[in-house]
């Protein structure tokens, strides 16, 4: 039926030389630092070749800065003033020897998860027979200080762990528990560490860490696994 809200779209701006610039400007304000492989997890028409263009425009016109800005993504990184401006702000508080183990809990696919995109997803712990992580819709990642800790398959079911730090293992877990606390998620039943059923994670030492830290979290142990649900319930 017609029943429903409509509304126009937009036409298609036929100027391929506008479209190049708009999806420039789109891409730094959303990755921050614009690297090759963002764009290519973007699936941009014309790829990272023809934007190269356009941002090399844009740095001769002092419109963004070209630099080696974030270790490893290669020489070819692309970020606006103020995002350069905000990277040495956050270098200059780093402190290597006193790690903050701040977690946050990101979509798979969101722009500010760099796995996948920017960067290269950790690998794995040795010998797990679980899914691989990916930019998957409904998945999620826990990102402790910046790097991956845990990856969640949809619904929460699987879950991948990449650390052997307990801290870190904390953290990532109490980010969880928050996400249902907070109310994103009604609930989350992880039935399964690294391949290996969440209650014979006991022989397992990676997924034995993770379900600890599920454990102290606030989870429950259940015959399908380990549960958290909003108001304990």
């Amino acid at each position: 039926t017609l029943a429903g809200r409509w509304s126009a779209l937009p036409a298609a701006e036929p100027d391929s030389t506008l479209r190049a610039h708009f999806t420039a400007e789109l891409l730094l304000a959303r990755h921050g630092v614009l690297t090759r492989n963002a764009v290519a997890a973007e699936g941009v028409p014309g790829g990272f070749a023809m934007l190269y263009k356009v941002l090399t425009a844009f740095e001769e016109a002092g419109r963004c800065q070209r630099g080696y800005f974030v270790e490893s993504l290669g020489g070819a990184q692309f970020a606006l003033a103020s995002t350069v401006d905000r990277l040495r702000g956050y270098a200059d508080g780093l402190d290597a020897e006193r790690p903050g183990y701040d977690a946050v809990v990101l979509a798979a696919a969101d722009p500010a998860n760099p796995y996948g995109a920017a960067l290269p997803w950790p690998r794995p712990a040795e010998g797990h027979q679980g899914h691989r992580p990916g930019r998957k819709a409904g998945a999620l990642v826990v990102l402790v200080d910046g790097a991956a800790v845990w990856f969640s398959e949809r619904g929460g079911r699987s879950l991948l762990n990449f650390s052997t730090d307990p801290e870190a293992q904390r953290a990532a877990a109490g980010a969880l528990a928050e996400l249902v606390a907070g109310g994103r998620v009604d609930g989350i039943l992880v039935e399964r560490i690294d391949g290996v059923p969440t209650l014979e994670s006991a022989g397992h030492p990676g997924a034995h860490l993770a379900a600890g830290a599920l454990l102290e979290a606030g989870f429950t142990r259940t015959p399908r696994g380990f549960r958290l649900r909003r108001g304990g319930r």
